[in-house]
């Protein structure tokens, strides 16, 4: 039986919560480097020294904000890209990729957080390095189990150590040379909604649906889908 949070931890939990909602409106109003742990703790009527007791300084609060956003992404993807009964596997990774983009339209700003401009003078850790990875290791379990398109072929040997370190990150049985693919269309797929979100597609193809569901389409094409 889970043990019951005490008073104290709902308090803390609760008050974790409405600090990072307060982060995630300056986020949208004014953008990642200008967070300020002190505006935040005014927005809330808190003293300075309060807040630094959940985060003690800008960069904690970032990678807050960053593991949230990473996830919920994740969340979506991974949910739409899950396996079940009589759904293909281009199913599977087209509706992933949808689901980025759709959580990406309806999250501009947390999507800026983690697929835009990186914020002066932050560095992220291991947390955000895992975050970060289950989206496009969700898109990438579509293709375990797949046999390499042309196994006799030699892979170039930037590229299969690079395959290789995908692998280590949980890969699967994922041959290196749809590794590689995936990872074409993994940053061909964030460009796409980076240009849509930015506004590199004003006057072209905006707005952008159909435009988007051509390249998604394509993307599998180019997995052999």
């Amino acid at each position: 039986m889970p043990a019951v949070p005490t008073a104290r931890e709902r308090a803390r939990r609760e008050l974790t919560a409405d600090i990072l909602e307060a982060a995630r409106r300056q986020l949208a109003e004014s953008g990642a480097a200008a967070l300020s742990v002190r505006a935040v703790a005014r927005e809330l009527g808190l003293a300075s020294s309060a807040l630094y007791r959940y985060f003690a300084t800008r960069d904690e609060l970032l990678t807050a904000l960053i593991v949230e956003a990473y996830g919920d992404l994740a969340d979506a993807v991974e949910a739409a890209a899950a396996p079940r009964r009589g759904r293909s596997r281009r199913a599977r990774f087209t509706g992933g990729c949808r689901a980025l983009r759709a959580w990406a339209v309806e999250h501009p700003h947390e999507y800026a957080l983690v697929h835009g401009s990186p914020v002066p003078g932050y560095r992220g850790d291991e947390r955000t390095t895992a975050a970060g990875a289950r989206a496009p290791l969700a898109l990438l379990a579509v293709l375990d189990g797949l046999e390499d398109p042309a196994p006799v072929a030699r892979l170039e040997p930037r590229l299969a150590e690079g395959a290789s370190r995908i692998a280590a990150a949980g890969a699967g049985a994922v041959p290196p040379r749809l590794v590689v693919a995936a990872a074409q269309c993994w940053t061909a797929l964030l460009g796409l909604v980076s240009s849509e979100l930015f506004g590199q597609l004003a006057n072209t193809f905006d707005p952008a649906d159909a435009f988007a569901d051509a390249t998604i389409e394509a993307l599998a094409d180019r997995l052999g889908l």
